[in-house]
């Protein structure tokens, strides 16, 4: 793997106590939207209606 950053924040959005982000695989393209709030926060693949995961080509 390059010395590069292996992930790309391609979407975030901040409130007041938690923080919305959305990041891209760079080497896969798979979606995960990564969600904080206060001190928990939570990480999961974007999915398709059918199930699938989201990919950026």
């Amino acid at each position: 793997m390059s010395k590069d950053n292996r992930f790309e924040i391609v979407y975030q959005e901040t409130g007041l106590k938690s923080e919305k982000t959305i990041y891209v695989d760079k080497e896969t393209g798979v979606n995960y939207l990564f969600i904080a709030n206060g001190f928990g926060g939570g990480l999961t693949p974007l999915l398709d209606v059918e199930g699938k995961p989201i990919i950026t080509k």
